[in-house]
């Protein structure tokens, strides 16, 4: 009989229960105003039965949670996310506004679920960015899903027409060096955090949403659980 690896049997050596895989994305470059677009891509092979349990409307909400959440951790809690009203920030120390969204917007039909954030403003955004671009995370499944027991489905992480402060062209002296800079820092950090925030969904594991704004509320007269 073959022994099993002892490193298998504690829990976070155990296999996830789904798989994840990166995807090349070319790189989108600048445009002429200073904004630029990323993309990151992953490719998440998920067993039926468990797709079938988290492909809901609530969990689309919850896997934005998710991602805030999975940011306070990898920062070791220097960030820290202030919910408005209207409004989502991502704080540094406690005190600095990095950048600042207006309240999310969902969109979700039978096989794709996205969850879009539009900039604001914030410390990171040039004066001229402001009420530009956005941060977009999309789930999407196959149309037509057979009776295969996993399913491949496409998770993508987006920021779009974003204006840093480094790129903005206002600031001639600085703009090639500051898109240099840009590249090699703010960028660099953003697509290893974005990476590895994908791989971890291979947990398929989904923070509560904070606000529960898609939540299932129960009938009248039921008990909230």
């Amino acid at each position: 009989m073959r022994k099993r690896d002892p490193r298998k049997l504690l829990p976070e050596n155990r296999p996830l229960p789904a798989r994840v895989k990166i995807v090349h994305v070319p790189e989108q470059g600048h445009r002429p105003d200073g904004s630029v677009t990323t993309r990151q891509e992953a490719a998440v092979t998920v067993p039926r039965e468990a797709l079938d349990r988290l492909w809901t409307v609530e969990n689309l909400e919850n896997l934005a949670r998710t991602y805030w959440a999975f940011l306070i951790r990898v920062s070791l809690g220097l960030l820290k996310i202030r919910y408005g009203p209207d409004s989502r920030e991502i704080v540094l120390f406690g005190f600095i506004v990095l950048l600042r969204f207006h309240k999310p917007d969902y969109e979700a039909d039978a096989n794709c679920g996205c969850v879009t954030w539009r900039i604001n403003k914030g410390f990171l955004v040039a004066p001229g960015g402001r009420d530009k671009g956005h941060l977009k995370i999309c789930v999407e499944r196959p149309e037509n899903l057979d009776s295969d027991n996993e399913v491949p489905v496409t998770v993508t992480s987006e920021v779009g027409a974003f204006v840093p402060m480094l790129t903005f062209p206002g600031l001639r002296a600085l703009s090639g060096f500051g898109r240099w800079v840009y590249r090699q820092t703010q960028l660099r950090v953003h697509v290893i955090v974005t990476h590895a925030f994908l791989r971890s969904l291979g947990n398929l594991e989904l923070q509560q949403s904070e606000v529960g704004s898609l939540r299932v509320q129960p009938p009248p007269g039921e008990p909230v659980a």
